[in-house]
């Protein structure tokens, strides 16, 4: 007889854990994705922009009247604000409670065992906090349960600022504690710098002809004509940017140590052939609409900027260089759309009794602009 007791009791158990086994918790949509933001969309308006909306359907159904609470475990953002990565945030607000076919409110639990804090047809999901399903004021239990989630994503805008593409990734869970089950929510936003394209003047080469060594100073440099160049950058919207120049001949440069000076190359017997420099001076330069431009140089990566100057300058390989329209300013470059300058290259030529005169020298400078997004 104990035996007997024994066995109907462990499958009572069986039972009961077959039920609960058999309760389904979805999402319509498991992953969010907000897609690709360029900053060059447009001026900030305000101190965060809204990435978008996105919607998706929950339910819980199990086979027979079963707790319906669902708690959301993410990390708080604010009061109503979840975490999207140290720069955003989201919200998931909660409406069109249907239990066994049939509209319901909703509750807001604060905790598992805790009365619910709120009431509403539509909530806001907070850290943490349940939502079940309300009938004349109170919880109810059923069979199955859905509701509509609205997704709402921000991002400040300091953290749009990036140089390379980013991805931000979050996720949430969704709880149904009594049924054993739950379901992830994971959200996706991806970043990128404003598409700014860069154009010189002929192809960017620059020709100085064929040189005579009657030309060229036996026991001196020996500076060349300058050369004007044409920079043009086309920005897809309103962009801060600065220009750095890579010598892609390093270490080719006569003369002392400077980042403003660039290789020439070297001759057959591996000497130094010169240098050479690409000056900028702000008169020369126009950008969209504006009246007058400066230039701001900044020795710390863009941490920080001198003071916004009408002084020529030559582009660095270490310095960043960018343009304002406001003299004296040290807030940085200004966000531009298209601009135009007119660049002044200087070179010169080491003196002949440093040079392999056994056959030609070809001068054989190059070197790379980039532009670097803020």
């Amino acid at each position: 007889m104990n035996l007997h007791y024994a066995l109907a009791a462990l499958a009572l158990l069986a039972g009961t854990v077959h039920a609960q086994d058999d309760c389904r918790l979805d999402l319509s949509q498991s992953r969010l994705d907000f897609g690709l933001m360029k900053r060059a969309s447009g001026p900030a308006s305000a101190p965060e922009r809204l990435l978008g909306e996105r919607r998706l359907s929950l339910t819980l159904n199990c086979p027979q009247p079963s707790d319906m609470r669902l708690f959301y475990r993410a990390l708080a953002a604010g009061t109503e604000r979840l975490r999207f990565t140290e720069g955003g945030s989201y919200r998931v607000q909660v409406r069109d409670g249907v239990l066994d076919g049939r509209a319901v409110e909703l509750g807001l639990l604060p905790a598992q065992d805790q009365a619910p804090a709120a009431v509403a047809s539509t909530l806001t999901w907070r850290a943490d906090h349940g939502i079940v399903p309300m009938y004349n004021g109170q919880p109810a239990t059923g069979s199955s349960f859905s509701v509509q989630l609205d997704v709402s994503a921000w991002a400040l805008d300091a953290a749009t600022h990036v140089r390379d593409a980013v991805t931000w990734e979050t996720e949430g869970l969704v709880d149904a504690p009594a049924s054993g089950r739950s379901r992830a929510l994971h959200l996706q936003a991806s970043f990128a710098p404003a598409a700014c394209t860069p154009t010189l003047s002929n192809s960017g080469t620059v020709d100085f002809g064929k040189l005579s060594i009657g030309d060229l100073n036996n026991d001196r440099d020996t500076p060349l004509p300058s050369r004007p160049l044409t920079l043009t950058v086309a920005c897809d919207g309103p962009t801060p940017f600065a220009l750095v120049m890579h010598d892609n001949r390093s270490g080719s440069a006569t003369g002392g140590v400077d980042e403003t000076a660039y290789g020439l190359g070297h001759d057959a017997r591996g000497q130094k052939i010169g240098r050479y420099a690409l000056t900028v001076d702000p008169a020369l330069v126009t950008a969209d609409s504006l009246p007058q431009m400066y230039r701001t140089d900044s020795t710390t990566s863009g941490n920080a900027w001198s003071g916004a100057s009408a002084t020529p300058i030559a582009l660095g390989a270490r310095s960043l260089l960018g343009f304002t329209a406001t003299a004296g300013s040290t807030e940085g470059p200004n966000a531009l759309q298209n601009l135009s300058a007119l660049l002044t290259l200087n070179a010169v030529i080491a003196p002949l009794v440093d040079l392999d005169l056994s056959g030609e020298i070809e001068l054989d400078g190059s070197a790379t602009l980039e532009i670097i997004y803020f």
